[in-house]
């Protein structure tokens, strides 16, 4: 498999092809306890990270969890 190019919050990256939801923020080093995950203006359910394959000219948007407050 070679490297497909993908847009990660604003940024171009390039990334294996083939990988899932989980496989990119695995590859992208993201824990994914803590994050939202948006694929071309959709958000992505968790549940569904296994089954849903990131192609190229992909958008994706990860938003992180930050806890804290009063």
């Amino acid at each position: 498999m070679g490297l497909i190019s993908i847009e990660v919050n604003g940024e171009k990256r390039e990334i294996p092809a083939g990988l899932n939801v989980r496989g990119l923020l695995d590859f992208l080093k993201v824990d994914a306890e803590r994050v939202a995950v948006e694929l071309n203006r959709e958000i992505v359910r968790k549940a569904d990270w296994a089954g849903v394959i990131v192609e190229g000219g992909a958008a994706v948007e990860v938003v992180m969890f930050v806890g804290g407050g009063r």
